[in-house]
């Protein structure tokens, strides 16, 4: 019982006074037509001059955009170029090579003839080396 009277007022106490607030309207008046005049070529004149702002501010932005594509057009030129160069460079190099593959050929042989040299002189120094001990070993006999 004492957790329903909580929410609920004092039997004493007074509620709250709640004075509604009372607006009063104005009379709209028109305004004089000289002031309605001078008002809209007033407001003509703000938004010329916020309009001529805008499309400068468009037009300064397509020339840059203007200006970048012409340095970008240039860049893409010189790349071309060098592209050009490199190209022909490496043409120029096959060209060397293929003029030095018979050297090269030449040369692979050349090395493959002196290792198997060098495995006929091995040997042969083996032998030698057999035979002397060979010899001296019929000598002391």
């Amino acid at each position: 019982m004492a957790t329903a009277a909580e929410g609920l007022p004092e039997a004493g106490a007074q509620p709250a006074k709640q004075d509604p607030v009372v607006e009063t309207a104005e009379e709209a008046k028109e305004p004089a037509e000289a002031d309605i005049n001078e008002l809209c070529k007033d407001m003509f004149n703000k938004m010329a001059t916020y309009l001529t702002g805008e499309l400068t501010a468009t037009s300064e932005d397509y020339k840059l955009l203007e200006n970048m594509n012409k340095l970008t057009s240039l860049k893409y030129l010189e790349m071309k170029d060098i592209a050009i160069n490199i190209s022909r460079n490496l043409k120029d190099l096959n060209q060397k090579y293929a003029a030095l593959q018979p050297y090269l050929e030449q040369i692979n042989l050349i090395e493959e003839q002196v290792a198997a040299l060098e495995q006929a002189a091995y040997k042969l120094d083996a032998y030698s080396k057999k035979l002397e001990a060979k010899y001296k070993k019929l000598e002391k006999r």
